[in-house]
């Protein structure tokens, strides 16, 4: 492999893992406050970038972005309003049922009202032509795009959970929920708010994600798994960790490209998620409360 190469794929790898680590974000904005594993975040990133695929039709660009965001974090409310917050006490396998019932749902209408059909947002800068050299490589623009959002995600979030009155509500919630309750916070909008911010986010990384990868119905099912990795290897509810993790997953894949045929490469994240569920089920980083998922 020449030094070009090398380089090649290991850019390729910090991009494609900066869009596992935002997914795996997404589900861990909810496990704080709720414990809960939504495996719905997967469509959340490809109805963000479905949604403004379609109003930049009659919207420009970042009005486009805008709106989509909003459009899918109160798709993100009236989810958890309608499937999550009636439940009292619910087990874990019942959510994660609810939830992978929710992620078809939300496919099957994508497909009535986009098709089957692959589209993409344009690039935010320049074109698929337009490129820029780091050494002798040479890279999109939107590359830049995805790892500064990624970069932004972590950095915003960490500062709202801990200087914001709602991100430490959001915290307490998560602590303990009765405790919570005594000391006056309404913990079901800290649920729906996190299911909000989770589809919003969510929603940002799919507009991001779009010219590089492209958007389809069915879109968010691989990246659900990915992202659950990464959750999973960081340790669930490290923001910071999942980042890591998602780095070294794309990164992975990337480098696997050369060893295993293409046609293979999800195998590996479902190949490395089994390995941690099995041999270390709280993750690199994360703590043994996690473990708890084993016993699906």
């Amino acid at each position: 492999m020449t030094l070009d190469l090398f380089f090649q794929y290991l850019f390729a790898g910090i991009t494609y893992g900066s869009i596992y680590a935002i997914v795996a974000i997404g589900y861990n904005i909810i496990y704080n406050t709720t414990g809960i594993i939504n495996f719905a975040q997967g469509e959340f990133v490809m109805l963000g970038g479905m949604i403004a695929i379609s109003l930049l039709q009659i919207v420009p660009l970042p009005v486009a972005i805008g709106l989509a965001v909003c459009i899918t974090m109160v798709i993100g409310a009236i989810i958890e309003i309608l499937f999550i917050r009636w439940m009292d006490s619910p087990s874990v396998l019942r959510l994660i049922i609810i939830t992978i019932g929710i992620s078809i749902l939300l496919r099957e209408v994508a497909l009535h009202i986009w098709g089957e059909s692959i589209r993409s947002l344009p690039y935010f800068y320049g074109n698929e032509i337009t490129t820029f050299s780091v050494g002798s490589v040479r890279l999109s623009p939107q590359v830049l795009w995805v790892i500064g959002t990624c970069s932004v995600m972590v950095v915003g979030l960490s500062l709202f959970f801990k200087f914001t009155p709602t991100g430490r509500e959001m915290r307490a919630c998560s602590a303990n929920r009765t405790a919570a309750i005594l000391c006056g916070i309404s913990t079901r909008n800290m649920v729906t708010l996190s299911f909000m911010l989770s589809a919003g986010l969510g929603a940002l990384a799919g507009c991001v994600m779009s010219p590089i990868t492209y958007t389809q119905y069915d879109s968010g099912a691989g990246l659900a798994i990915k992202g659950f990795t990464v959750a999973i290897l960081g340790g669930l509810g490290n923001s910071m960790a999942a980042v890591a993790a998602g780095l070294l997953l794309g990164i992975i894949e990337a480098f696997s490209v050369s060893v295993v045929p293409l046609v293979f490469q999800d195998a590996i994240a479902i190949t490395l998620l089994l390995i941690i569920l099995f041999v270390k089920p709280h993750g690199i980083f994360g703590s043994g409360e996690a473990a708890r998922l084993k016993d699906f």
